[in-house]
């Protein structure tokens, strides 16, 4: 019988990128992913990139899976921050509210969403593959 190769899911990583998590890897890959909710939560999303910069900057030559944790989260955060920041623009110019108030809100839920997925994933030694980001860690 032959073997039927498996299907990438959503945000994984292709077969050869995916760095080894070891055991002790998890918990802070899961922080690098979670401190963007926290810094959400605490900063009305402003410093949402601090957190898994910070990661980065301590575990970058330490570990590989944590550091592509972090890296991903913060290119994540940088994409959406932007996001958010055209937005208030259009919010600001009183004509483009509708559209800023849409830019808003999806920022703020995928900002939601992708943080807890990466965090669950990172938790089970798994990496994400944010759908939105500009790579600028790696």
């Amino acid at each position: 019988m032959t073997q039927q190769p498996e299907f990438q899911q959503f945000g994984d990583q292709p077969y050869g990128n995916q760095p080894v998590a070891g055991p002790d890897d998890r918990t802070p890959a899961a922080l690098a992913h979670a401190s963007s909710l926290i810094a959400m939560a605490l900063s009305a999303g402003w410093l949402s990139f601090v957190g898994p910069l910070v990661m980065w900057l301590i575990y970058k030559d330490r570990s590989p899976f944590v550091r592509q944790a972090a890296a991903g989260s913060f290119n994540f955060n940088v994409g959406l921050w932007i996001m958010s920041i055209v937005g208030w623009i259009f919010i600001i110019t009183v004509i483009g509210i509708p559209i800023g108030l849409v830019l808003l809100a999806i920022s703020f839920v995928l900002q939601i969403i992708g943080h807890l997925i990466g965090t669950v994933r990172a938790t089970r030694g798994r990496t994400i593959n944010y759908p939105f980001q500009l790579r600028i860690l790696s």
